[in-house]
């Protein structure tokens, strides 16, 4: 679990207005009903379903079935004087993890969890939706509400532009949340520029020539070979990334041998590459054979090496963030505050958004250990604070009408 943190235990919704906080139990309700059927990417029939249908009780206008899953809602504002667009943008799967948490609303689908929060989103966008089209009055020009499936992978994002969610009426900018259990309850993290990391995976096989333990000199040892290869993935970073740059390289599987006596014949290895900075992008696959090649060659080896990117790094747009941060200002109360410089190697395919419009990505501040809600993301007992959720729909609320008036 993270390190506790001061005033934890509450969070003052005293900024959010009365008419979004009396959603609270509806926020809490929906979200507890996604969480009890979590799906996986482009699987989300179920959730599609249940958004679908919550919007089409309220009247409001939307889409379905765009790559494979995905929803978008149009709400106008009655204010016709403007053309302004903005795109609010949630992720509704889930992971292929074994949920542990001992709760009333736990996943009913085995092997599938909500544990990274995007039920959460999901909900805040529903609660968004619900208030911005029953409020129309309050905002001019056009909301898009974006449901988008499957972030957590193959990735959703993409497919979803591709199809044309922001074009007709073409977006300006967008904005999306992400709730934080690395931030204590209520902080909000806004920041302009990176916020999150570009992500390439890498796999590789190293073929030597398999023997007797007791006999390495007639063999190439695959073992030690894929060794001094994690060692050596090390220096990328160390010394060639420009140490004012953020980068990581990191094996994650290493597999070989099948006896305490045998001199593996093959290892395989599997890892991950993040970063900041655009300009890296094609560098760390190029490094990593140079180096992999040059390591087997010395051992009489060879390999079999793909690197490929999922996503690009969240970059977030400076006057877009300004408006977040001016909104955050307004809705979060000290000590608990807003952090500018909130950053993570994690990666989001938000970031093909931001490629195509303006925008910025945040992070909404959801731990609380003094209830056991502080596991991390993507672990088997993560759960969040629900509290947050009123907040959640307050900061997409204002940023909608800050934006379009």
């Amino acid at each position: 679990m993270v390190s506790t943190f001061p005033n934890s235990s509450c969070v003052d919704l005293s900024r959010v207005r009365l008419s979004i906080r009396s959603l609270q139990a509806q926020l809490v309700e929906w979200r507890r009903q996604l969480h009890q059927k979590p799906e996986l990417g482009f699987k989300e029939k179920l959730t599609s379903q249940f958004v679908s249908q919550k919007l089409q009780k309220w009247g409001i206008e939307h889409q379905t079935g765009i790559a494979q899953t995905g929803i978008v809602a149009t709400i106008k504002g009655n204010d016709t004087s403007t053309q302004k667009v903005l795109a609010i943008r949630a992720d509704m799967d889930a992971l292929p993890i074994q949920e542990l948490n001992e709760v009333s609303y736990r996943s009913q689908h085995d092997g599938v969890m909500h544990a990274c929060g995007h039920d959460g989103h999901t909900a805040i966008a529903l609660g968004t939706a619900y208030y911005l089209h029953q409020n129309r009055d309050t905002f001019a020009g056009t909301v898009k509400i974006i449901f988008q499936p499957a972030e957590e992978g193959p990735g959703g994002a993409k497919p979803m532009i591709e199809a044309g969610v922001l074009k007709n009426p073409d977006v300006e900018a967008i904005i999306g949340l992400h709730l934080w259990n690395n931030l204590p309850l209520g902080t909000l993290g806004v920041r302009a520029g990176a916020l999150m990391a570009a992500v390439e995976t890498f796999k590789c096989t190293i073929m030597g020539k398999g023997g007797h333990g007791a006999m390495p000199h007639q063999t190439v040892d695959s073992v030690v070979v894929a060794a001094q290869i994690v060692n050596a993935l090390q220096t990328i970073v160390a010394r060639n990334v420009n140490p004012i740059d953020s980068a990581v390289v990191t094996v994650g599987e290493l597999h070989a041998g099948t006896k305490n006596n045998v001199i593996a014949d093959t290892a395989r290895m599997s890892g991950t590459v993040r970063y900041f900075n655009p300009a890296y992008e094609g560098f760390f696959k190029q490094r990593l054979e140079q180096i992999i090649a040059g390591v087997c060659q010395s051992h009489g080896a060879s390999y079999d090496f793909n690197c490929w990117s999922l996503y690009p790094p969240v970059i977030n747009d400076a006057t877009i963030a300004d408006l977040v941060r001016s909104v955050a200002e307004e809705v979060v109360e000290t000590p608990l505050g807003v952090v500018p410089e909130c950053q993570t190697m994690g990666g989001e395919d938000m970031s093909y958004f931001l490629q195509e419009v303006p925008g910025c990505y945040f992070f909404l501040g959801s731990a609380n250990p003094d209830k056991g809600l502080a596991y991390p993301h993507h672990h088997p007992r993560f759960d969040f604070d629900e509290t947050i959720l009123a907040m959640g729909v307050e900061m997409f609320v204002r940023c909608v009408e800050k934006f379009c008036n």
